[in-house]
This record gives C-alpha cells, structure tokens and sequence, in this order.
C-alpha cells in the first residue's frame, strides 16, 4: 500500500488493519514470506506494508529479496507515517518505533536452540529472544514451536512470562508434508533413482561446518563415486550476506566445477532436504529439522553455541559425529545401514508440539492480535513445496579408474569417476595390474592445461549423424594430439569412439546410458588391457550399484568428404 502523507487517497484497496512487517535480515524476511500468503489469503481487511530496516550485519540481500516477491517496501524512517495495528517480524533485533500496537516475532529457525553474538554489545546472546525493554512495554508476543521453548526462554528472560503463543512450526510441518513429492524433488535435482543424494548443512559463524571444515564439500565430492552419489550443500543465509555469492563461489569454486547441488540462496533448501538419502550437518536448525523428518544423519562437532537442554544439544549427544579426514564414503555408508526412521523421534517431540498445525494457529493468533474475526474460509493446513530449479553446473572433467577383471572372453570393466578438480581429496587408488587410470575432459572444458593433458575426449552433446561423429573425432584428435582417443554419442544409435591409429570403436551399452564417457572408459580400459575390440561383449560394472552390458564392434571408416 502507498505510505506517507495522504496515504489513503491513492490507495485502492482500503484496509481494515493495518500489518507492518520488519524486514531486517534474509533469513527472518524469508520467514514471513514463506508463511503470510497463506494466513491472509484473499482478505482485503489486512493491508500489509513491508518496511526495511538495513541494521542488521546481515541485511545485504534483504531489498533483493523484497523486490523479487513483488513487496512494496517502505524505509524504517517512514514508518512514523503510519499507525500500524500490529508489526510482524522473525527478527528478535528490530527496533520497534513508539506506539502500543502488538508485535508478533516468528522464530526464523527452531526455538532458541543457540547462543550468537549480541550486535548490542560485546556478549553473546540467545538467538531469537527480544529485548527485556520490549518484554516490558508488554507489546511483544513469541510464537513458539514447542512448550519446553516457553521453559527455557523464562530460564534466561523472566520478563518473557504469559508472552509466548504456542502455534507449532510451519517449515517443519511443509518438510513432512512434501515427501510424497519426494521424486519429483529429487529428479528436478538431476539425482538418478539408483544416485544418493548427500545434503550438507552449514549454520554461520567460525564453528559452523564450513567455518570449521571448508574443504568437506570437495572431500565428499571426491570421496563418493560420480556415478553413485550427488552432493549438495544448503549454506545459511547469513553467511551469502555477509560474504556474497562471489567469495562463497571462489571458495567452493572446485567443488561447483564437480557437480556440487549449491541450493540458492532461499527456498530451494526446503525440497533438497526432502530429497536428501543423507544429511551432514552441524548446530543450525537445518540439521534438526533433517534429522527430525527421519533423514540420516552425520554431524560435526558443535563447539559451544548449542544450548544445553534444546532439542539440538540433545541431538548432538546421539547422533554420530563424521570424521572429515576419514573415509567418508564407508561413514555414509555406515550411517544409512544403521539409520531407523525413528532414531530422532524423542529430539523431534522435544522441538515440535502438534505438528501439521502450526498455519492455522498461526493465523488464529494473528487475527486476534489484529482484533478482526478469522475469515470463514477453512484454515490452511500445510503446503507442499514447490518443485526446485537445478542447481548444478554440468563436470568437464573426470580422474576414470577402471578395473579389467575376468577372461578375455567375457571381460568385466569396472568404472569409477571422479571429478577432476577434486581428485586432490580423494582416497587412495587401487594398486592392481589390471586397474588403468586416465583422464577424461568434455569438449566444453574450460582449462586448457586439462583438455591438453587428457587421454579421452568427449562431446558433450550426441551428434546428429554418425557423419558428424566422425567428423568430430577426427577433427578433435588432430588439434589435440596428446590425446589417445575421442568419443561421441549418436542421435538414436550409440556411441561411436575413435582411436588415435584410426580404428573406430561402435559401441552399444543396454540401459539407458547416455553418457558416451562410460563406453569410452570401456575401449579405453580394453586397449590398455590387450583385449579384442572387434565383436567384443562386456560387462560394465558403473561403480557399485549398476551393470550393463557393452558390445565393441570395429566398424570401417565412412567417407567423410
């Protein structure tokens, strides 16, 4: 609605009430956006006015956000413009301006679960609770999940007595609600039905995961088969803020060039979460709310923000701690086997009271603090979330171990990849006879030094004809002579691979193998091997969980003039 003087003559739609909402960090702006809509669902009594207040250390991104949803946003100074009748926030650190109108805080995570530093002075404090000034003035109201959060607030803040509203968790009860749409999250992703989907978890602050261990990302990206898994990473809001998407992409930049989910910036964490086989996390609220939807867990160490007695300090004394020097693929492994669905239902009864109806409580409190009867509509129960973008960039470049074993009659080549820029992370390789490594790029590789160095190349997308393969072939081993083979799929009909000596390799692998680097391994590890590359059947074993079968045939050469 417009604000200022004389308001009311330019608006059209003239309200009942009056709502403000304090938008002052990302994290508690995307909050209130994720739940309003839903309260004021086609109500004109409600004109909502977004008012910005930029002092927060966190608040770049907060006007991007506003502005993207469509907000029209007033600056904190104009809000001595307007008589609000109730100031809506997920931000405990607002300045609230003069006046005897209500105002309703929204926990941005769960509960107050950790200690942060106080922007007001050189201590820390506990994260979600507002001022005793305001507890005093006997304006505010903290909605809370959980009535153990009630407890705990007045352990620390007395004046918080008869303040709190208890009316559940919204976010959790969409997590729980959404898992029958947990496929579809999970192929907008770009994750394969036999692929885990490894989700990592980072709060903000030097003893959040990435704080304390900033090369787990890249470890598990080259830990866990290419083929085998995905890996994403939901990265707190504040930190995007105070460091921008710029140094998070420079510091994470091999991990993006192997494929990493980097979910944005808000939103898209909620489905990656349903769609996770596998959570690495440390005290921040994603990792509870992970690990009480029934997601197994891995868990770095805390340090000393997690409050004692909150449901996550409990959670750090059962869930198992990941060992991020350690073989991480056997830890998510070990993690999967001996993960029940109910491991964390007494950490989940313990945040969440009631759950799946927090947005009609949540609305009933709204409208009493607004003084207007609920509208007659059913109240809303909880939303499903909407499907993700992907995410992800596609890989260039793969370190390609395979392994010949069998006779030479009905070999069996197995093929484990892993992307190129994170092959400094990884383990160890087999030492064996029959075990070739090599190095694989895409014809879209950007570095150089890798295209040059590579023994296979691959183009990325099929050709149209087997004529155009061919072309192609020839026309990327003679500008890259290093290289010992070159690989292309072809529009409905294969993979043709040529080799250096001019022979060409078809290849044909059953399932639905698109990937013309895998036949491409397979040729590769059969010439190492000495085996026949004419009228050949192999299996192809694709890292642990897949077998295909390939057939090389030698075909001759077609006129390419």
């Amino acid at each position: 609605m417009p604000v200022g003087h004389d308001a009311h003559r330019w608006s059209t739609f003239q309200g009942e009430r009056t709502l403000v909402v304090a938008a002052r960090t990302v994290t508690s702006t995307v909050r209130v956006l994720e739940t309003l809509p839903a309260l004021l669902r086609g109500d004109s009594r409600v004109s909502v006015v977004f008012a910005y207040d930029p002092t927060s250390a966190f608040n770049a991104g907060v006007l991007d956000l506003l502005h993207v949803a469509g907000c029209r946003v007033a600056p904190w100074e104009q809000l001595g413009h307007i008589t609000p009748d109730l100031i809506l926030s997920a931000s405990e650190n607002i300045d609230v301006p003069e006046g005897d109108c209500p105002v309703l805080v929204l926990p941005h995570g769960v509960g107050f679960q950790k200690l942060v530093p106080d922007s007001r002075g050189a201590r820390d404090r506990l994260s979600g609770a507002v001022p005793d000034s305001l507890l005093e003035s006997g304006r505010a109201w903290l909605a809370v999940s959980h009535p153990a959060q009630e407890e705990q607030l007045l352990a620390t803040h007395p004046k918080a007595a008869g303040r709190t509203l208890l009316v559940g968790d919204p976010c959790f009860d969409e997590l729980v609600g959404s898992r029958t749409r947990r496929k579809a999250y999970r192929e907008a992703l770009g994750v394969a039905d036999h692929q885990r989907l490894v989700m990592v978890s980072s709060t903000w602050g030097p003893t959040s995961l990435l704080g304390s261990h900033p090369d787990l990302l890249p470890r598990l990206l080259a830990q866990l088969p290419y083929d085998e898994a995905r890996i994403g990473a939901i990265i707190h809001p504040n930190v995007w803020s105070a460091h921008g998407a710029w140094q998070i992409h420079t510091l994470q930049a091999a991990a993006l060039d192997a494929g990493l989910l980097l979910m944005p910036t808000v939103h898209a964490w909620r489905p990656a979460l349903v769609a996770a086989d596998v959570l690495v996390g440390d005290h921040g609220s994603v990792t509870l709310y992970g690990a009480a939807a029934g997601t197994p867990l891995l868990l770095t160490e805390f340090g000393g923000d997690a409050v004692p007695g909150t449901a996550v300090h409990r959670l750090s004394t059962v869930a198992p701690r990941v060992d991020p020097r350690g073989n991480l693929r056997q830890q998510v492994e070990d993690v999967v086997r001996q993960h029940t669905p109910q491991r964390y239902a007494a950490v989940a009864a313990q945040a969440f009271a009631e759950p799946g109806h927090a947005l009609a409580r949540l609305r009933t409190a709204l409208y009493q603090l607004l003084k207007l009867p609920e509208p007659s509509s059913p109240p809303p129960t909880s939303l499903v979330l909407p499907v993700p973008d992907p995410p992800a960039a596609p890989v260039t470049s793969w370190q390609v171990t395979t392994d010949v074993t069998g006779d030479g009659t009905a070999p069996t080549v197995t093929v484990h990849r892993t992307p190129a820029t994170v092959t400094a992370y990884g383990q160890e390789l087999p030492d064996s006879p029959a075990c070739f490594t090599h190095l694989a790029c895409a014809d879209d590789e950007r570095d150089l030094r890798l295209t040059e160095s590579a023994s296979v190349l691959v183009r990325r997308d099929p050709a149209p004809t087997q004529v155009g393969a061919l072309r192609w072939i020839e026309d990327t081993l003679t500008q890259l002579p290093g290289s010992l083979l070159a690989a292309s799929a072809v529009r409905g009909s294969g993979c043709l691979v040529g080799l250096r000596d001019g022979r060409v390799v078809e290849a044909s692998v059953t399932g639905s193998v698109m990937d013309p680097g895998l036949p491409a391994a397979v040729v590769y590890a059969c010439l190492r091997a000495g085996l026949a590359l004419d009228d050949s059947q192999v299996s192809l074993r694709i890292g642990d969980v897949r077998e295909e079968d390939a057939v090389l045939r030698l075909r001759p050469a077609l006129p390419l003039g």
